[in-house]
């Protein structure tokens, strides 16, 4: 048994402790994480690390790129990669773009698999491409979930990728990237998996579970900010890779200053693009080894307890809850409730306290390693008397 196996669950004291390492949660119940975590010390301190090196050196560009590398490493290490499989973006939008931009619309694979279940940005990136050629057929949400079989119909000899969200953003329903790779594979599709609603919840391993490409922000579960995303990219696809959307960043040598040679990195580099986002990956790198510290194995057994218990919560106060019901392999940490005007919801939580994210119809009681039953108790109540 590993030092990590053998590590207590997080339970609502420890959880509790957390608390501390985010000042902001005084007062405050913060259940949003599904669109933006709280900020840690520890991200705080290596943001003012950064400031004060800007301020008193004026440019320290080695260290600001080392600072941007450590956080390349981070995120390898929180997917089971290595560093040389990652490339650094600005966003998912961006990310999966750059990806499209490598994509050949010539028969006889020139179709894209997505789903409903999709944040917008992932469908739209697909649609934008159907101008170059590329056909684009959408996976349906049935009932809140996907089904696996509808997968086995839609993803053929034709598909060249298959783009799938790990958890569905909407209401938390958690896909089987497994099967889905299997699936994929079989027909002869490559499988990009957007981990943003996931990563920090739960492991994600990118080799046991044989996914091909891999992006994530960081601002939600990672712990971090807007302006940075990661993409992985399996080793041995990297040469297959020459995409259009591309910048200096992404040269063999970015310093060879050469506007006439286009050439592509030897490894998942060749997927950056501009000067690298130096303040977000400051604070990515830290929000991430935040996370390896507590470790994902440990927040994903804490997030199947606070999601029985905001399921349980919700069923007891008579409020609709719109997501699956098996926290142990169809759930992320997105507890969904029906609610009427949910920004206006989202506002009143506030004001008393409570930090919840308002999509769609529903409210989201999203969750962290931090969360205790009794705030998800707190925040569900609070909900269920302004609805009243």
């Amino acid at each position: 048994m590993t030092e990590v196996q053998s590590r207590p669950p997080i339970s609502d004291a420890e959880a509790r402790e957390w608390q501390s390492e985010f000042p902001g949660l005084r007062g405050t119940i913060h259940v949003a994480n599904c669109s933006h975590g709280p900020q840690s010390r520890r991200v705080r301190e290596a943001i003012d690390d950064y400031l004060a090196s800007w301020l008193e050196q004026g440019m320290d560009w080695d260290a600001w790129m080392a600072e941007v590398e450590r956080a390349r490493e981070s995120f390898a290490r929180l997917i089971g990669a290595r560093p040389n499989e990652v490339a650094i973006s600005t966003s998912a939008s961006a990310a999966v773009a750059s990806i499209a931009s490598c994509l050949d619309p010539s028969p006889p694979r020139s179709r894209v698999v997505t789903t409903e279940a999709e944040f917008p940005t992932v469908g739209h990136v697909w649609l934008a491409h159907a101008k170059y050629g590329i056909q684009v057929d959408f996976v349906p949400v049935r009932a809140g979930a996907i089904e696996l079989a509808d997968y086995e119909v839609l993803v053929d000899e034709h598909t060249a990728l298959t783009s799938a969200t790990h958890v569905y953003y909407q209401n938390g329903f958690k896909q089987d990237v497994q099967r889905i790779a299997d699936i994929a594979h079989a027909a002869g599709s490559l499988l990009l998996v957007d981990a943003y609603q996931s990563l920090g919840t739960c492991r994600v391993d990118v080799r046991e579970w044989d996914i091909d490409i891999l992006v994530s922000g960081n601002l939600k579960y990672l712990l971090g900010l807007p302006g940075i995303a990661f993409l992985y990219v399996k080793e041995e696809l990297i040469e297959r890779f020459e995409p259009a959307l591309t910048g200096w960043f992404g040269r063999v040598n970015p310093f060879a200053f050469d506007a006439r040679g286009l050439d592509y990195a030897a490894e998942a580099r060749r997927l950056d693009t501009g000067t690298p986002p130096v303040f977000a990956a400051v604070a990515a790198r830290a929000g991430m080894e935040l996370i390896e510290d507590v470790d994902t194995r440990r927040i994903g057994v804490r997030i199947e307890e606070l999601s029985a218990c905001a399921i349980e919560c919700a069923d007891r106060l008579g409020l609709e809850y719109v997501g699956p019901r098996d926290v142990s392999t169809k759930k992320g940490a997105t507890t969904a409730i029906r609610v009427l005007d949910p920004h206006a919801i989202e506002r009143e939580l506030k004001e008393r306290g409570i930090v919840a994210s308002a999509r769609g119809d529903v409210i989201r009681i999203a969750p962290h390693f931090f969360t205790t039953c009794e705030d998800i108790d707190r925040a569900v109540t609070e909900l269920r008397t302004l609805m009243s």
